[in-house]
């Protein structure tokens, strides 16, 4: 079968390896989407220290069951499935909590198992261990299921931050996962959006599609006042940074009403992970600071539900359908911004 296997950064070969073989506790699936991410560029470009090459990578998979091995009940050949890509234990204390997003001995697809860019994967049975198989409901497409993996960390974000009812909510960063969490804001009933991007022709495609109330454009106005501006003064009851900016984190900050809640969602460059904040802002505007990281199973399950009940439409962010062949084409269109979402077909 046919892979996109890591090797080192700059060094992603497509290669012709042994089809697997299901073995006990596991599922064999015929992957017919993954969708690729940022994360996909950055493990292109600098690797991941959890990641050991050679690695098949890939983490947001949907495909349909080929093979069932001996011990795992409730699937058949046939079963159409998406998959997790953070996989918690189940057992630590964390997870025993019920803060699986931040399991102490967390694994995942397309790190310490090999992932979606592939004809054929293993689900581990680690992934079963803690119900991160999920049905696909009828009527939905595969590509679109693969989406269910980003809006289960978008959705978690926003639980952290407690977007709800009558929320003005600033999204900075309008790549695919901001466009998921301006389309989750108004489905959790926000009732004015705002997108931000510095990128003002990526800003004018996101917003042509998913809608927000206001849009601006970083690049040719401060976007601190604009979002004074579009809300009388006021600022947002949640600003979530969407894109790994330091400069949005900090502007984020000084966006925020009274009681606000910033959720810094896209992640600093490890060599430059720091920011600077007026502690006295947070201090006097009780303002609230929440990190975001990943999704639970669960997160996974309910994200699957959004999409395939319409209340998170995302049939029109898939811009680009590529085959497997061209998943360097594909990181690259991810790495320069263009297009929304591009996910790969393997059996294309």
């Amino acid at each position: 079968m046919r892979v996109a296997r890591f090797y080192a950064p700059g060094d992603i070969r497509l290669e012709d390896i042994a089809e697997p073989v299901v073995a006990a506790g596991e599922v064999k699936i015929r992957v017919r989407n993954c969708s690729t991410c940022g994360t996909d560029v950055k493990i292109s470009r600098s690797g991941h220290p959890n990641m050991t090459p050679p690695q098949v990578m890939g983490h947001e998979i949907a495909g349909e069951i080929v093979d069932v091995g001996e011990g795992v009940d409730g699937w058949s050949v046939g079963d159409r499935v998406q998959v997790i890509a953070a996989i918690p234990d189940g057992t630590c204390r964390e997870c025993v909590a019920g803060h699986f997003s931040v399991c102490e001995n967390q694994l995942s697809i397309g790190y310490q198992f090999p992932g979606g860019f592939a004809e054929f994967m293993i689900v581990p049975r680690e992934v079963l261990r803690v119900d991160g198989l999920n049905r696909i409901p009828a009527g939905l497409g595969f590509a679109e299921a693969s989406l269910a993996e980003p809006l289960a960390c978008v959705l978690n974000g926003q639980e952290l931050a407690g977007v709800g009812e009558g929320d003005t909510v600033v999204v900075i960063g309008s790549g695919p996962i901001g466009c998921l969490h301006v389309r989750l804001a108004r489905a959790r009933g926000a009732v004015r959006i705002i997108l931000i991007d510095l990128n003002a022709e990526r800003l004018k495609i996101a917003a042509e599609l998913v809608h927000p109330d206001v849009a601006i454009a970083s690049d040719s106005q401060d976007p601190v006042q604009a979002v004074l501006d579009a809300t009388g003064g006021r600022g947002a009851d949640v600003v979530i940074t969407a894109a790994a900016s330091s400069t949005a984190q900090e502007q984020g900050l000084r966006m925020l009403a009274r009681r606000g809640r910033l959720s810094l969602f896209g992640g600093l460059p490890k060599d430059n992970p720091t920011i600077t904040i007026d502690s006295n802002l947070v201090h006097y505007r009780e303002l609230m600071i929440v990190g975001v990281n990943g999704s639970s199973p669960a997160h996974n399950r309910q994200a699957l539900d959004l999409i395939a009940s319409g209340r998170v439409p995302v049939t029109d962010l898939i811009t680009h359908r590529l085959p497997l062949g061209d998943i360097l084409d594909a990181i690259e269109i991810v790495a320069r911004g263009e297009g929304i979402k591009v996910t790969i077909e393997p059996w294309r």
